[in-house]
């Protein structure tokens, strides 16, 4: 496969989320245009083959991203091309020990396939020196993770949130069910599980920023457009051509309002990469006024809501045709 520059990949990504499909009508009469995100239809997926170091068994691992091209083998690293999307299933490389974790998977679903995210416990066993358990949630956004991982420091560090975007929708869609499990627990793999009495919830979140960076390549931004919901129920099939709708400015006076829709905050963060090559936190600084045309969006679904290392075990989220109503 060709390489291609980080530049032009944002280009890219700008257009494919700009390609509209044929217009239907609302209900008033009027036209409605809706523009699905590339690979939303979740119908591509690569296979790739990580063979764990025999230290931790020595076990084969089949991760799968949401794109097109041939199987990627002999532990190579992911690096997003043609599809906008990247998955919280990844290969890391800590003190030379190779290790995959697997939360996302392709399932068949009528003629096609959707995204099946799964919160999962992965464990690490090496007799007489590791026996260790890490809760990993299922997750899928635009963006990409920075490969192999090195450590589990700052999880957020990894994810890079940089897709460009300077549309306005009234609407993220998309097809839907879930399985949210029950109470959550937190297993960091250094510590004992923690019990938290607080219901799992599947999340769909979507927010437009406005960014900009200082001299020092430090990242700003003010939040445009916020599409938030989070499910703590199971549903009876699928919620088909799902519906949230992006409010735009500053939403915190809103009878709609949740304290997640909240500012990013310190402790679970999204992070880019800067102009000059480094992962930097996104610093959300305010709310931008409502007419202001944003520049970046961010967008994921995940089985869980509590961040890293924190969720229930087997919790699902079926996630399928994805895509931006105008």
């Amino acid at each position: 496969m060709t390489k291609i520059s980080s530049s032009i990949k944002n280009v890219l990504c700008f257009f494919i989320l700009s390609c509209f499909l044929p217009v239907s009508l609302t209900a008033q009469n009027r036209k409605e245009i809706i523009v699905p995100i590339a690979f939303g239809d979740m119908d591509r997926w690569m296979v790739r083959v990580v063979d764990e170091s025999l230290i931790i068994g020595g076990n084969t691992k089949y991760l799968y991203e949401i794109a097109s091209g041939d199987t990627l083998k002999n532990n190579t690293p992911y690096q997003r091309e043609e599809s906008p999307w990247a998955t919280s299933t990844v290969m890391a490389k800590v003190s030379g020990i190779y290790k995959a974790s697997v939360t996302v998977f392709p399932e068949k679903r009528e003629q096609g396939h959707c995204a099946r995210l799964e919160t999962r416990m992965e464990k690490v066993k090496v007799l007489g020196l590791i026996n260790i358990s890490v809760l990993a949630t299922g997750t899928i956004f635009l963006g990409e993770i920075i490969e192999p991982v090195r450590d589990t420091k700052n999880p957020q560090s990894k994810l890079n949130n940089n897709i460009p975007f300077t549309k306005r929708p009234k609407a993220l869609q998309f097809d839907y069910k879930v399985t949210p499990g029950g109470e959550q627990i937190k297993a960091t793999g250094f510590s004992k599980i923690v019990n938290i009495p607080e219901q799992n919830n599947a999340e769909a979140c979507l927010l437009l920023q406005y960014r900009w960076e200082d001299e020092e390549g430090n990242i700003f931004a003010k939040r445009v457009g916020t599409a938030y919901e989070r499910y703590d129920k199971e549903t009876a099939g699928w919620q088909n051509g799902h519906r949230i709708p992006v409010h735009y400015g500053n939403i915190t006076d809103k009878d709609f309002f949740k304290p997640y829709m909240k500012l990013t905050q310190k402790e679970n963060i999204p992070h880019c990469l800067n102009s000059k090559g480094k992962m930097v936190p996104i610093q959300e600084i305010g709310w931008a006024d409502p007419d202001t045309q944003p520049t970046h969006i961010i967008l994921r679904f995940s089985s869980g809501h509590g961040g890293a290392y924190i969720g229930t075990p087997d919790a699902k989220f079926w996630i399928d045709n994805v895509g931006l109503v105008y």
